[in-house]
């Protein structure tokens, strides 16, 4: 059954019209909170009539939901109109009716590379949501829908919103600043040059409620494993931050060493409390083993990226210990100092920058050069602090410069539209970190399914 209908949340007057060369969003079933991110604020060149396309089911009316909040909340409501297209046949319909110009898509993984690839071939901007591909078969379609994107003259863009992170962009600055971190170590398998680690739980609680999770995220098939999901922002800031603005080509330059994966067993209860769902459904029953649902929780991979040792560790647990959130922990190593971004415990689980020297003897080169290089940045006289402890210094971070992850889809969101306007204004490195990154995370996960045997024979091939 279809359903066609305009949702208006909003008086029209509160807002002006956009002009002729507006962008008119069209998103394309919604099964993820970023898809509402776009519209969390008004912007004067968007449209505020919105098309949603999707099947009908709970994936679309959280969305919905989302967006009514928006419209409805006292401070700075937005005056979005929504006009939802349900049905089965979601896609031929917007490819066939095409009311926008700009598409928006935020959801589950599987096959979501054929649906941009439809999407471009119609020539219809794109800002996708992380991963574009889970499996390494997929990789050919990745770089066929990139090459048609470029020819159509189309903006495809990849939402890689931890680059708008202070604490990124301060690493980076740090790492190819030669007078505090020296030169990039090469590191070994054992001793990697560049570690990171990401740790998240199933189980957590957004502003204050329970966070319910789709039954399809628990299915790798539909959702990817962990380096193939979430993975995809590490592999991409390893690449930001070594080769900045710099091609990477991932058959010449990237050499995959190892992988491992682990499972999480999951109960009944478990399940139930993270989804709301009473039971396994039936189409998780192929991960069901003895009463227990079995989730890959963690995938670990070992490359090389122009010969340095990049290690990586993602992972997902059940629900964090007492007062615990989500960690993350990313460690470069130069000739003169490592570069890490911690986010535990000891840092109220809030990212901050470390600078550790290698040796005592060059500690104070270090830190002035580090307090020239934190002057240069700042916006403000005397911006960034320093907090010394022994060869390790701790970069204060103001308050004004800490922001949301849903302020670094904003800022995301108004990159995407400037190459929106002028498509050739997206660099070509873009487009081979795409293909370099999604190249490590599927072929990472590939060799995590393999026995140690395996993979030495895929190695050698």
């Amino acid at each position: 059954m279809a359903i066609a209908t305009s949702l208006l949340c909003a008086a029209p007057d509160r807002a002006g019209s956009a002009g002729r060369d507006a962008v008119r969003l069209i998103t394309l079933d919604p099964g993820h909170f970023h898809a509402a991110l776009f519209q969390k604020e008004m912007r004067p060149e968007i449209s505020r009539r919105v098309h949603v396309y999707a099947p009908c089911g709970p994936d679309l009316l959280a969305h919905l939901n989302r967006v009514a909040a928006f419209n409805a909340r006292t401070e700075n409501p937005t005056t979005w109109e929504l006009e939802v297209h349900a049905s089965p046949d979601f896609l031929p319909r917007l490819l066939a009716e095409r009311p926008g110009n700009v598409v928006v898509v935020s959801g589950a993984n599987r096959d979501k590379i054929k649906r941009l690839e439809a999407i471009i071939a119609a020539d219809l901007h794109t800002l996708a949501d992380k991963p574009w591909i889970i499996e390494p078969g997929e990789l050919p379609a990745l770089e066929r829908t990139l090459r048609l994107a470029r020819r159509n003259r189309v903006a495809a863009y990849d939402a890689m919103t931890q680059r708008y992170e202070i604490t990124c962009q301060l690493q980076k600055e740090l790492v190819n600043d030669p007078a505090v971190f020296g030169s990039l170590v090469n590191g070994t398998a054992a001793q990697p040059a560049v570690y990171m680690e990401s740790v998240h739980f199933l189980k957590k609680e957004v502003a204050g409620a329970p966070l319910l999770r789709p039954a399809w995220f628990f299915d790798a098939r539909e959702q990817g494993e962990p380096l193939a999901d979430v993975g995809t922002h590490l592999v991409d800031l390893v690449q930001w931050m070594l080769s900045p603005e710099k091609s990477v080509d991932y058959r010449r330059d990237i050499a995959l060493l190892r992988g491992s994966r682990e499972m999480l067993h999951l109960t009944r209860e478990q399940f139930r409390s993270v989804t709301g769902l009473a039971d396994f459904p039936a189409s998780l029953a192929h991960s069901v083993r003895d009463g227990r649902l079995e989730y890959v929780a963690e995938n670990r991979v070992n490359y090389t990226l122009c010969s340095t040792h990049v290690k990586l560790d993602v992972r997902w647990e059940f629900e964090p210990p007492p007062g615990g959130k989500d960690t993350e922990l990313a460690v470069f190593r130069g000739s003169r100092s490592r570069v890490e971004v911690r986010q535990g415990r000891e840092q109220n689980f809030v990212p901050e920058v470390y600078v550790v020297a290698n040796r005592s003897a060059e500690r104070a080169a270090i830190a002035a050069a580090l307090r020239q290089r934190l002057q240069r940045l700042a916006t403000a006289p005397g911006e960034f602090g320093l907090r010394e402890s022994g060869d390790e210094f701790h970069v204060v971070i103001p308050p004004r410069q800490r922001v949301s992850h849903e302020a670094h889809f904003a800022l995301l969101v108004g990159q995407f539209l400037t190459y929106q306007q002028q498509p050739d204004t997206l660099p070509s490195w873009e487009t081979d970190f795409m293909l370099a990154k999604y190249f490590v995370t599927t072929e990472g996960v590939r060799l995590g399914r393999l026995p140690p045997a395996g993979q030495r024979a895929a190695m050698a091939k």
